[in-house]
């Protein structure tokens, strides 16, 4: 699995093409206009990602997102196949709160399907949590099989590795400046407050 995802990462560093702009497929939630933006730069197989997305996302997005102080951005940053192909039917979501309530059933779920070396099983197991969540199964398909979708996410992945200097997941940001705190939300907290 992680020689099939090294291939696959060689070769996107060598397209051409320029592809869709991060701005129009990243995950966005909140007031565009807000004073502080905090991205999230994530693998969705990643169980920090996943702590850092069930127990501060909530409280975040309560105090912070929902009364329009902070904008939040998840960035796909796929460490692995599994996750890449997670982040794809991420991508088959259109709409954004339901991006946001998908996200959580992936992270949710994430000791459930992010097992094994066995991909098509893990993908199997993408289609059900898809399915059941109320996502078309060959839409799932069509998203899991495209390879502009593949391109575009592993290009992003580049991209914010040259210019946020990633070294692991989940790396936030808060505006322009690293998060180095803990990851609790009553540091979170403290962090931003400074910031507005």
């Amino acid at each position: 699995m992680i020689k099939k995802f090294l291939i696959i990462f060689i070769l996107t560093l060598f397209l051409n093409n320029p592809l869709l702009s991060n701005e129009k497929t990243k995950l966005t939630l909140g007031n565009i206009d807000a004073k502080v933006t905090v991205k999230v730069f994530s693998s969705l197989t990643c169980p920090h990602c996943a702590s850092f997305h069930n127990k501060i996302f909530p409280e975040l997005k309560k105090e912070y997102i929902d009364t329009n102080k902070v904008k939040f951005e998840h960035h796909g940053f796929p460490l692995d196949l599994a996750a890449l192909n997670a982040e794809k039917v991420l991508r088959s979501v259109t709409e954004k709160e339901k991006q946001f309530e998908f996200l959580k059933i992936i992270y949710e779920k994430q000791n459930e399907w992010a097992v094994g070396s066995d991909i098509n099983k893990i993908n199997e197991y993408l289609k059900k949590i898809g399915t059941d969540f109320g996502l078309n199964k060959k839409r799932i398909e069509d998203f899991l099989k495209d390879e502009k979708i593949q391109d575009q996410i592993l290009n992003e992945r580049i991209e914010a590795q040259k210019k946020y200097q990633i070294s692991s997941t989940p790396t936030i940001y808060l505006n322009k400046k690293k998060y180095e705190g803990k990851h609790n939300f009553d540091q979170f907290k403290k962090a931003i407050e400074k910031l507005l």
